[in-house]
């Protein structure tokens, strides 16, 4: 197994990650917009949301699988494209039907990258596996934070034609991994190695940690979706809305740098409980109090749960170390489609009582999640990484 992280197949992986999720990004920004021009209630708001989490995360599995299986480096570039392009035409949409298709086939873009992006992660990290994920996750939110960044201003001074734009760095990208497949290639382990792996799957860990996932995404994505509609709704514009989310997204960012060397020395799970703890007060002061300090709590919430993204990655790697393409799935699959189902129930209660209560609501699924991740197995402090393999 490697000693260090290949810096320069990082950065290829980073940033195939990054112009994914860029596209991902853009959709939260481009809700107030697609509002406004459909007359949507906040359940049709959020049911773009819906489609974009379950297309994103239903398949993921199954990308997974195929990736154990077979091997798909080709699924990066495809969907890189996939993701920008889909996302692209969702916003130049005449009719939200073909929003929701549109938003979909975006969806299955980011289903299509992850898993192998994130075995590829693995593979060129060596023993410094959560340092390792995280620089492959710094991609992804930093990506995500452009998205919601970049596309507010595009469409105030384009229209949500303009939105459009949104697939040039997508395709750009797409164009750099298929050059670079090759150099990528190299760490696919050896077939000799291929039957190589220590460690038996911990699938009660494994189901556990999804279920702490799930209740964290129900948090998550009441922020997403309403962050900007809240502060629409306090008076503000929707570019103060998409700046605010802005801001959550840039400091996951931060968060993620810091997030996996420390999980490398005093454990995953430790740093997991801590983050899990600090987002249902952060959340109720963002609502309760507002102003600057909601906007800095809400920064926080960012890097509370951005900045585990990656940890949360390696966990379930761990616990399913002979199946890694179907873990990575699973693991960003299943907290990103129970939070489109969670979006659409949120935006249910603020139809029939007000988006307060949804907020409310959201801030509470975290207590369970720090429940549960008490339950996860320990962790020695900065033990070695199994060595995975590609069945």
């Amino acid at each position: 197994m490697r000693e260090r992280i290949d810096r320069r197949a990082m950065a290829v992986l980073s940033t195939g990650h990054g112009a994914t999720d860029f596209a991902g990004g853009a959709l939260p920004a481009l809700l107030p917009f697609l509002r406004d021009k459909f007359d949507l209630s906040y359940t049709l708001v959020a049911v773009l949301v819906l489609a974009s989490a379950m297309s994103g995360s239903i398949v993921q599995p199954l990308f997974g699988l195929w990736s154990d299986r077979r091997g798909a480096i080709w699924l990066m570039p495809a969907g890189v494209a996939a993701g920008g392009i889909g996302m692209a035409l969702a916003a130049a949409s005449t009719a939200y039907w073909l929003a929701v298709v549109f938003v979909v086939v975006s969806g299955l873009g980011t289903a299509a990258f992850h898993p192998e992006g994130s075995k590829f992660a693995a593979f060129v990290s060596g023993r410094r596996r959560a340092s390792g994920m995280s620089l492959f996750s710094i991609g992804g939110n930093l990506g995500f934070a452009l998205g919601a960044f970049a596309t507010a201003p595009i469409v105030v001074a384009l229209g949500l034609r303009g939105g459009l734009l949104i697939a040039v760095p997508c395709v750009a990208v797409t164009a750099v991994l298929l050059a670079l497949t090759p150099y990528l290639r190299r760490f696919v382990p050896e077939r000799e190695a291929r039957a190589r792996v220590t460690g038996e799957d911990d699938r009660r860990s494994l189901v556990l940690l999804l279920t702490v996932l799930a209740f964290r995404s129900l948090a998550w994505y009441g922020l997403l979706t309403f962050v900007p509609l809240w502060e629409v709704s306090l008076g503000h514009s929707k570019h103060h809305g998409t700046s605010l989310l802005s801001l959550m997204l840039f400091t996951g960012f931060v968060g993620t740098l810091a997030a996996g060397p420390i999980a490398d020395r005093i454990g995953l799970r430790t740093v997991l409980l801590a983050a899990n703890v600090a987002i249902c007060p952060l959340m109720l002061v963002f609502v309760l109090v507002g102003g600057i300090p909601g906007a800095v709590a809400l920064a926080f919430v960012g890097v509370a749960v951005i900045g585990t993204f990656g940890i949360t990655m390696v966990m379930s790697q761990q616990y399913l170390p002979r199946r890694i393409g179907v873990a990575s799935g699973l693991s960003i699959g299943f907290s990103i489609g129970l939070g489109g189902i969670a979006a659409v129930i949120l935006g249910a209660v603020a139809d029939s009582i007000d988006l307060r209560t949804a907020l409310y609501i959201s801030s509470a699924a975290p207590v369970a999640a720090v429940l549960l991740t008490l339950l996860l197995p320990r962790e020695r402090a900065g033990r070695l990484e199994p060595e995975v393999a590609v069945p």
